[in-house]
C-alpha cells in the first residue's frame, strides 16, 4: 500500500467557491457581532421584568395588608360604637375620640391602599413593556439561528441558492433585533403566541 498523497484543497476549490466562503464568514461574523449586541439589551430588559415582577408582588402584599389594616379599623369602629351606645354621656367622650381616631387610620389605610394598588397595576404595566421588546429579540435570535445554520449548510454545499435563502430569515431576524433596539412596535403576535 502506498501512503495517499495529502492534496491541498484550498488550492483545488473554485474561485467561485472561495468568494462564497468569504461571504458566508462575513455574513455569519456580522450576525454573530448583532447578536451579541442584542443579548447584551435582551438580558438587560429580562433584568427589568425580574423588577418589576418583583415590585409588583410587593406592592400586591402592601395592598393586602393595608386591606387587612383598614378592615381591623372598620371593625373596632363598629365595636366601640356599639360599645358607646350604653355608656354614660360622661364617657361618650372618651368613645367618641377614640372613634374619630381608627376613623382616621381606617382613612389612611385605604388612601395607602389605593396607592399600593395604582403601584402594583404600573408594575405590570412596566412589566409587560419589557416582555414587548423580550419577544422581539427572542424571535430575533431564533431566527438569526436559523440564518447561521443555513449559512453553515451553504459553505458545505456550495450553493449561491442556498446563501440567498439564509438572506430570508436574516433579513427578519435583523428587522426584530433592530425593533427592539429601537423601540419599534412591530410584534407579530401571532408567531410569537405559537412560540410561547
Amino acid at each position: 500500500m502506498e501512503p495517499l498523497d495529502i492534496v491541498d484543497t484550498q488550492s483545488d476549490a473554485p474561485a467561485t467557491g472561495k468568494k462564497l466562503n468569504a461571504t458566508v464568514a462575513i455574513t455569519v461574523a456580522l450576525l454573530a457581532t448583532f447578536m451579541g449586541i442584542c443579548k447584551v439589551k435582551d438580558d438587560n430588559i429580562n433584568q427589568s421584568m425580574q423588577q418589576a415582577q418583583a415590585n409588583r408582588v410587593d406592592h400586591w402584599a402592601f395592598y393586602q395588608a393595608r386591606n387587612v389594616r383598614e378592615e381591623v379599623a372598620k371593625s373596632t369602629v363598629v365595636q366601640l360604637r356599639l360599645a358607646a351606645a350604653g355608656k354614660p354621656a360622661a364617657e361618650q367622650a372618651a368613645y367618641s375620640e377614640a372613634i374619630q381616631q381608627y376613623e382616621k387610620i381606617a382613612q389612611d389605610q385605604a388612601g395607602k391602599k389605593a396607592d399600593a394598588k395604582a403601584q402594583a397595576e404600573q408594575d405590570q404595566k412596566t412589566y409587560d413593556a419589557a416582555n414587548f421588546k423580550d419577544d422581539q429579540f427572542d424571535l430575533s435570535d431564533a431566527l438569526l439561528a436559523i440564518a447561521i445554520s443555513l449559512l453553515a449548510i451553504t459553505a458545505l454545499t456550495q450553493l449561491w441558492a442556498l446563501y440567498f435563502t439564509a438572506l430570508v430569515p436574516t433579513a427578519f431576524g435583523v428587522l426584530m433585533g433592530l425593533s427592539g433596539l429601537a423601540g419599534w412596535g412591530l410584534h407579530p403576535d401571532a408567531l410569537i403566541a405559537l412560540l410561547s
